[in-house]
């Protein structure tokens, strides 16, 4: 079936059912970033394959809302589909309400599948329809038409040991515990994949990239219970999770739990992170109590054990990063080297890391104008070959049993112009002050995204992203609650938070830069005007010198530069041969 058969047969359900517009979100009923195949529902209704954006079907229009990340690639993937490209102004802003605001009568009904939209998404359609006095109704009209859909994964799950995390499942739950009685909470319910992987020690292979089990979670003061697939773990494993007061029952189950929730009680959830669906099934006698879950913030701050594991894994990933890096100078011109291959032959000097899972995400392997897509994921139909000139932009990152990296390199090639060496330098000097920051506790994340960003300001440059997300310990790559962007997000950076520092420039066209490290923040000095931090860089890779324009540099800036490389030769060249060593002395050496 076509996508345009299949916008046709959405149409058909919807005139059926008397309803002028359906939604379909980029989500699960965990309201994941990352999918499972069974929920890949926007790949499969209009061909885009970007991990963030929304689809609105009419009557008479069917477009695509995504954000500045995806504008080449949405315009290129949905040609022919049916659907039109949706220019969002703001990130992950649902601004397509407010289109079917102006566009719809009174009277009209909205419809989208309540499993795929978060609390917090469900009850803004709904009141924001209401105003114009249109209503809200759950439908499901990909089901009807999806043959062959995926099964939900049923692949094993584990438990890691508390010796490789720290902290035990008992004393998590009591953490979680201790929150839910200062909220007056009776009950929490948890749908978040990364959540409760953290929060019950367990890791599995349900979703690509992200080393989480579908399941969901309810908790009380004397109980908690697990909701999965019982045949991933084996019986050892339940028998370890029942001696931490984990009952396990089956996936499905959850939907009765819930509506089963004993009078009087009150329950708490993350409106974010829970599904409209099961929201609408708990009781109207329970009271319902809505904030960030607990373990959310829990999980942000790594303890000293997930921490020097970390630091395990980022020496084991600037390793293979370092072998990528010579092989691909001493190849280019004399092979034939493509996006594909290249991101190929990266996974490989991964791969023979210890300790390796699989791929943190999608590797971008971006070649010239590609870097200028800063989500782009090569394809057999958009590969190109990797010559000996211009930048090359790789953006990747591994899952270790110690860990998860995520890591970006701008690569000059070779004849860089005068415009791609100055933003190159100018990427660099905001990496760097990103980097080499000192701030007073209490600092937030969009403070620091603004000097990050400044040394792009002073030459009118800008990008469309934020300079920053959490890390997960072997969990997602995007983990909040932190994040360094514009949006005044009021969460503070704490001791112990993973976070990327990751500015860039994009020239459409042309080239595209970003220059990417993970950092640890840890305690810097105490005086009478506060307790400051700073950072500990987390990634241990070399960053190229070739093209920097030194006289754009301030002096700490290149100091920080070449203390940072000679840090990374430091650490690195023991657990190299002979030739990587000498290659990274070369690589390294200050400026």
């Amino acid at each position: 079936m076509t996508y345009q058969e299949k916008l046709k047969e959405i149409r058909n359900q919807m005139k059926a059912d008397n309803v002028q517009a359906y939604i379909i979100p980029s989500a699960d009923p965990h309201i994941s970033e990352y999918l499972p195949k069974h929920y890949k529902c926007i790949p499969f209704a209009s061909g885009f394959k970007g991990s963030a954006g929304t689809l609105v079907i009419t009557h008479d229009h069917a477009g695509l809302w995504t954000d500045f990340r995806y504008f080449e690639q949405a315009a290129d993937e949905l040609k022919g589909s049916g659907f039109e490209l949706m220019k969002q102004k703001v990130q992950h802003a649902p601004e397509y309400i407010q289109w079917l605001t102006e566009k719809l009568e009174k009277g009209s009904i909205v419809a989208a599948d309540d499993k795929l939209l978060s609390v917090l998404l469900g009850d803004l359609l709904t009141q924001q329809l209401s105003v114009k006095g249109i209503s809200l109704s759950s439908k499901d009209y990909l089901s009807p038409i999806w043959e062959n859909r995926p099964a939900l994964p049923s692949e094993k799950a584990f438990l890691i040991e508390d010796l490789h995390i720290g902290q035990s499942v008992r004393s998590k739950l009591a953490q979680v515990r201790t929150s839910l009685q200062k909220q007056g909470a009776t009950h929490h319910l948890i749908s978040s994949l990364d959540d409760l992987a953290w929060l019950f020690n367990i890791r599995g292979k349900d979703v690509s990239y992200n080393p989480v089990v579908l399941s969901f979670a309810l908790i009380n003061q004397d109980h908690a219970t697990l909701y999965m697939d019982i045949d991933k773990l084996s019986g050892a494993e339940k028998e370890n999770l029942l001696s931490s007061g984990v009952e396990i029952l089956p996936y499905e189950d959850i939907e009765s739990a819930i509506s089963n929730i004993p009078d009087n009680s009150s329950i708490f959830i993350d409106p974010k992170r829970n599904c409209f669906a099961f929201y609408k099934l708990i009781p109207s006698s329970v009271k319902i109590i809505k904030d960030t879950n607990p373990t959310t913030n829990l999980k942000a701050i790594k303890n000293e054990t997930e921490l020097a594991n970390t630091r395990k894994a980022m020496l084991k990933d600037g390793v293979a990063i370092t072998q990528f890096l010579k092989w691909l100078s001493e190849n280019i011109g004399n092979i034939t080297i493509t996006e594909l291959s290249a991101a190929a032959e990266l996974r490989k000097f991964r791969v023979a890391q210890e300790s390796f899972i699989g791929d943190s995400f999608n590797t971008i392997s971006a070649y010239k104008a590609h870097g200028a897509l800063p989500h782009y994921g090569a394809s057999e139909e958009s590969n190109v070959e990797v010559k000996a000139e211009g930048l090359f932009l790789v953006d990747s990152g591994g899952q270790y049993f110690y860990g998860t990296t995520d890591i970006t390199r701008t690569i000059p090639m070779g004849n860089n112009t005068e415009e791609e060496c100055t933003d190159y330098t100018l990427v660099l000097k905001g990496m760097i002050d990103g980097c080499k920051l000192r701030f007073p506790k209490g600092t937030c994340g969009y403070q620091i995204d603004a000097i990050t960003r400044k040394p792009l300001w002073d030459y009118a440059i800008n990008y469309g992203h934020g300079t920053g997300h959490g890390v997960g310990y072997l969990l997602n790559v995007h983990e909040g609650p932190q994040v360094f962007n514009p949006t005044p997000n009021p969460i503070a950076i704490e001791l112990g938070m993973i976070t990327s520092v990751e500015p860039g420039i994009y020239r459409p066209g042309k080239h595209g830069i970003r220059i990417e490290n993970l950092v640890n923040t840890i305690t810097d000095i105490s005086n009478e005007f506060n307790e400051f931090y700073a950072f500990e860089a987390l990634t241990i890779a070399p960053i190229s010198t070739k093209i920097v324009k030194k006289d754009l540099l301030e002096k700490s800036q290149i100091d920080w530069l070449n203390s940072y490389n000679a840090l990374v030769f430091e650490k690195l060249s023991p657990l190299l041969n002979a030739d990587e060593a000498a290659w990274l002395k070369e690589e390294t050496k200050a400026i």
